[in-house]
């Protein structure tokens, strides 16, 4: 069977009949898609890239990433873990990419868990982590970033540094650093 697309619907060319469907819906998919495509080739990501406590522990490993947990813990529920349940994959390669790019050693302080400011781009929905504060790592953000006031560094990338005082927090917008 032969099926082709009209604005009235889909014709199946074997039977001559036209069956009623919208074209919004495929437009709608085409439309998706294509959005899809653009974030993956810009680095962004969404909440479909999220990865495992485990996925991440093993990526931040080979990169030579270290994190600490006051609680000692993985907990996403709980404030005083370092989780990385939920942590998009942008996330994760703009600290590697961080980590490449300064050549400063990493110690991330907080990541997914409850119990930091909530908002689309927060520490839950995984687009933040927080690393604790180095002179290698100061040094590199305020001589490779644009000052934008207060505290905060934006890099090329768009990705928001923001020095908290004991740690940065930073706003992975892309895998850039």
């Amino acid at each position: 069977m032969t099926v082709t697309g009209s604005s009235e619907g889909t014709m199946d060319t074997n039977s001559g009949t036209t069956m009623k469907t919208s074209l919004r819906p495929r437009l709608a998919t085409l439309v998706a898609a294509a959005g899809l495509a653009a974030a993956s080739t810009l680095g962004i990501a969404g909440s479909a890239s999220a990865v495992t406590q485990a996925s991440a522990e093993s990526q931040f490993r080979a990169a030579g990433i270290s994190w600490t947990s006051s609680g000692g813990c993985t907990t996403r529920s709980n404030p005083t873990c370092t989780s990385f349940s939920g942590l998009r994959q942008a996330s994760i390669d703009g600290a590697k990419t961080l980590k490449r790019a300064s050549g400063c050693g990493l110690l991330i302080t907080g990541g997914t868990e409850v119990g930091h400011a909530s908002g689309t781009y927060s520490h839950y929905n995984g687009y933040k982590l927080d690393f604790s504060r180095s002179t290698c790592l100061t040094n590199w953000v305020r001589n490779n970033y644009t000052y934008i006031g207060g505290s905060k560094y934006r890099a090329a990338s768009g990705n928001i540094y923001y020095d908290e005082g004991n740690h940065w927090d930073v706003t992975f917008y892309s895998c850039g650093c």
